[in-house]
């Protein structure tokens, strides 16, 4: 015999003894209650006294069943109507019959003609009525604390929901109760019908209304399926269509998903979902498809209550899903404008709405950025390609689209945005990376970095959109830009080359970019450390005609050493006025002066050049720099040309005709500016 037997038959050994005496005990504890508890005996041998109370018993049960079979329900409608009234504090009354069947398996209620009115400040219109409540509860599941509905019927229900601008509801029965975001649960229902059901909803702060119908049948034929939630309406004055689709709720199972597809149609976007509840009757639990398509993704906050920025035209699609008050859109993939886009976004419901959202594009058309800063864009129909056709009022620079600042106010949240490459264009932009976060109405931009072939600009922002006039702060520094990239060669020869480093410093009020810059205060500086510029035009800085136009005109292509270039404004009220304006030559140093309008968006400089090296023809003149920022106007000062030629005239008629032409000999004596303080001074 092995170890394992023996032990086996030891379990067995052990068992039997001790199920024997536990029989033996139970024997012994029987017959001591036989022997001497006399609510036993008084049982098994019943006396006078037991008989009475017996029957008390049995005839008050037996009342009890006549009663609640003759008993008329609806004399309980006017306190179930007063109570609810006072609870909820607004009209609930059971104007129609109310009839209960209670000695069922599965006990029903019926209720006619329910009105649920609505709150003190809505109760021009009622929030519900509905013509026939049937609804029945499964007694042994609600005996095991669960509860099951065989049957919930809704004959012509009318709902009416109201939202007003302050954010009040008319369907919130506890509105000070704080909003967890979670969806609604219900219990289990295994045969829902609603017929000719019709929904009414007025959310005034997004402009939007719903007129629509609802119908549950039991089953579902081939033109229709067994829910359906139709509507049409309009938000923001314009047209939007919503349907919904399930199949229809007659054995549906908890462990077995619902399915559906959905469709909202306005605000210049179309929303289409195909998906399924995962616990039916659990709304806060959901996952589908979804497929986003519009004109602008600024559109959806009328439709969403999400904020975000101004875009081209795009198609995204990717995972929808709901965890009660978690919200997310997982792995979706499409295009912007003719760019691509692809990423995650989370939103947190409960409370104050907060969104989260990693983007990425792989190719970016800069133009699509363009438009989150208000500029006007234009795709082509294929979707390869996109253009900036204004970037605000005609003949102007800056943006003017006013920004939202309401709907900053209404989340927070945190973005980041990575574009690994850019397609061509004429600031020689390769790559872009952005980073924002939303809290309380105040938008924090860090960072912002463009990176180009060679240099970058980096810096922060914040704008202030919690006060009633945005009030912004911006820092951008720019390094090793190529001052080729401002001016392109020409015949395969540059005429500059460099390096510019600057920084931008601005801050004050406004509601666009446009109106931010006109209001603006701070400081804007641009310094090229070294640098060459094509002789002839170094020349013409100084007004030298004789060696400039001379050097243009056999075509020189020899280059002037740039020592230093300093432009240095102070910005206040939005006008920039050079503090220093500097660019130092081998050959000439030219000094200006002048301020640039950001409001007007105009400039007025002039630049006065003084000649290192004797020239035989200067005209004693400054050159002019006027007009718009978007085409500027050079020029020189002619009121200065006529009296450098009359002075030319009166020392010809004094002295000879050749002493004439000393006044336009320039003797060459300018001397090197002091670079390294120049740029000091800027930075």
């Amino acid at each position: 015999m092995t170890a394992t037997s023996k032990l086996r038959l030891s379990w067995d050994a052990f068992r039997t003894r001790t199920l024997a005496r536990a029989g033996v005990r139970a024997g012994e504890w029987r017959d001591w209650v036989k022997a001497n508890d006399p609510v036993y005996n008084s049982f098994r041998h019943p006396g006078r006294t037991e008989k009475i109370a017996a029957s008390i018993v049995m005839l008050l049960i037996a009342a009890i069943v006549i009663f609640f079979l003759l008993f008329d329900w609806n004399w309980l409608r006017g306190p179930i109507g007063r109570w609810a009234s006072a609870k909820y504090d607004r009209e609930i009354a059971l104007r129609g019959d109310l009839d209960v069947k209670l000695f069922t398996w599965a006990p029903t209620v019926i209720v006619n003609d329910l009105k649920f009115g609505g709150p003190q400040w809505a109760k021009s219109r009622d929030t519900a009525t509905v013509s026939r409540i049937e609804a029945s509860v499964r007694l042994r599941k609600l005996f095991a604390g669960q509860i099951e509905m065989p049957l919930l019927s809704f004959t012509q229900p009318e709902v009416y929901l109201l939202a007003t601008k302050d954010g009040r509801q008319s369907w919130e029965l506890e509105p000070n109760k704080p909003d967890t975001g979670e969806g609604m649960k219900l219990p289990v229902i295994q045969q829902l019908i609603i017929q000719n059901g019709h929904i009414v909803i007025d959310e005034q702060k997004r402009g939007l209304t719903l007129d629509a119908s609802v119908d549950a049948r039991e089953t579902a034929n081939d033109d229709d399926a067994g829910f359906v939630l139709a509507g049409e309406g309009s938000v923001n004055r314009s047209p939007l269509t919503l349907r919904i689709e399930g199949g229809p709720f007659i054995n549906i199972r908890r462990d077995r998903p619902y399915h559906f597809n959905a469709l909202i149609e306005g605000a210049r976007s179309k929303l289409t979902a195909d998906g399924a509840v995962t616990r039916p009757f659990h709304l806060g639990q959901f996952t589908s498809t979804l497929t986003l398509q519009g004109q602008d993704l600024s559109d959806l906050y009328l439709l969403t209550g999400v904020t975000l920025p101004n875009t081209p035209p795009y198609r995204l699609a990717g995972a929808l899903k709901r965890d009660d008050s978690t919200w997310t859109f997982n792995d979706f993939t499409g295009r912007v404008g003719s760019s691509d886009l692809s990423g995650d976004v989370k939103a947190e419901t409960g409370g104050r709405l907060r969104v989260e959202a990693q983007l990425a594009s792989q190719r970016l058309d800069i133009d699509d950025l363009m438009a989150i800063f208000g500029a006007r864009t234009q795709t082509n129909a294929a979707g390869t390609n996109t253009t900036t056709v204004s970037s605000g009022a005609p003949g102007k620079l800056l943006p003017d689209a006013t920004l939202n600042v309401d709907r900053l106010r209404t989340m927070d949240g945190s973005l980041t945005y990575r574009a690994a490459s850019v397609k061509a264009n004429e600031m020689d932009i390769r790559a872009v990376r952005l980073g924002a976060e939303l809290e309380a109405g105040v938008l924090n931009l860090n960072p912002v970095a463009f990176t180009f072939n060679r240099g970058s600009l980096t810096g922060t922002a914040r704008i202030n959109a919690a006060r009633d006039m945005p009030y912004s702060a911006m820092d951008f520094r720019l390094t090793g830009y190529p001052l080729e990239s401002i001016v392109p060669a020409k015949n395969g020869t540059a005429p500059i080359t460099g390096q510019a480093t600057g920084r931008m410093r601005l801050e004050g009020p406004g509601n666009s970019i446009h109106r931010f810059a006109a209001a603006s205060k701070g400081s804007v500086s641009l310094v090229v450390p070294n640098g060459e510029m094509r002789s002839a035009f170094a020349e013409l800085l100084g007004i030298n005609a004789s060696a400039g136009l001379l050097k243009l005109l056999r075509g020189d292509q020899s280059k002037a050493d740039i020592r230093c270039a300093v432009a240095d404004f102070n910005v206040s009220n939005g006008v920039a006025r050079a503090q220093t304006l500097v660019v130092d030559t081998d050959v000439v140093l030219a000094k200006g002066s002048g301020s640039i309008n950001l409001g007007a968006e105009t400039l007025d400089l002039k630049i006065d050049g003084d000649s290192k090296k004797p020239r035989l023809l200067r005209l004693w003149t400054p050159i002019l720099v006027r007009g718009s920022l978007t085409s500027p106007q050079v020029g020189v000062d002619t009121g200065q040309l006529v009296t450098q030629g009359g002075l030319a005239a009166i020392v010809g008629a004094v002295a000879a005709p050749v002493a004439a032409l000393f006044a336009f000999v320039d003797p060459g004596l300018a001397k090197d500016a002091n670079c390294g303080a120049l740029i000091a001074s800027a930075k």
